[in-house]
């Protein structure tokens, strides 16, 4: 009999493999492999999409893609305002890869982990944004391309806005910590909000599935319905930051 504890430490644990000696460098395989396998059928889907569109009166699946193309094309031209083609592109992608790996958390605690427990895997992770790996990997992504948007498009700008911004050129050794604090902030908020939101949900979800099985379905219905909001919110916030953040490599202060 398995007790609750272990329980929860059981579903927390992932698919590890090790690089070296002492167990620092591993690789958390139901991670990559949930996340890949969700990219390739994000863009097998929109492949699919982009075939059957029509001029026409366009179908559910279609109407759905337009609808979010439109709304994160709206909210990019809110907040940037340069020339980039990549920025709406980034930010369309960001928000559905990010909604669809959060929305591995209403798959019941024990479906993915029971299938793959009949091949002999005893721990699986099917949420990849309750990994802080993952997250960070996708925040310090973002922040490379900060940086590039900054020395590309400021220049030598880009030295004089470190030195004299915001307190003037007097004050330059405040403004340089400043702004270094301030550029290591942003992968930091947007890696440590998203992995919070979706740990603390996938550890609600496992506290419910402790419970008897009749006790589970109100709460756990519940927390469901909460959670679509949850994670709906949780990508947009991550595509608004990434939009925000690369305006803001755009634009001096």
């Amino acid at each position: 009999m398995v007790s609750s504890g272990e329980y929860i430490q059981h579903h927390l644990d992932h698919l590890k493999i090790s690089l070296g000696q002492g167990g620092f460098w591993s690789l958390n395989l139901d991670t990559l492999a949930v996340s890949i396998f969700l990219a390739l059928f994000l863009g097998a889907f929109l492949r699919y999409i982009a075939v059957i569109a029509t001029s026409g009166v366009p179908g559910r699946l279609q109407g759905f893609v337009e609808v979010v193309t439109e709304f994160v094309q709206n909210t990019v031209n809110e907040s940037y305002h340069g020339k980039s083609p990549l920025i709406a592109p980034l930010a369309f992608i960001v928000f559905l890869w990010i909604f669809f790996m959060n929305l591995m958390d209403l798959l019941p605690v024990d479906f993915l982990p029971g299938i793959f427990s009949f091949f002999g895997v005893h721990h699986f992770k099917s949420v990849p944004t309750a990994d802080p790996n993952a997250t960070f990997a996708m925040s310090i992504s973002v922040f490379a391309l900060i940086v590039f948007y900054n020395v590309t498009v400021k220049g030598f700008s880009l030295g004089r806005e470190i030195l004299t911004k915001p307190f003037g050129p007097w004050l330059f050794f405040l403004n340089v910590p400043f702004r270094i604090i301030e550029e290591l902030a942003k992968p930091f908020t947007l890696a440590l909000r998203l992995f919070g939101n979706m740990f603390a949900g996938e550890l609600i979800f496992i506290l419910i599935a402790i419970m008897p099985w009749w006790a589970q379905i109100l709460p756990g219905g519940i927390w469901a319905i909460f959670h679509i909001l949850i994670i709906t919110i949780q990508a947009f916030i991550f595509m608004m930051l990434t939009v925000v953040y690369l305006a803001m490599a755009h634009e001096s202060h």
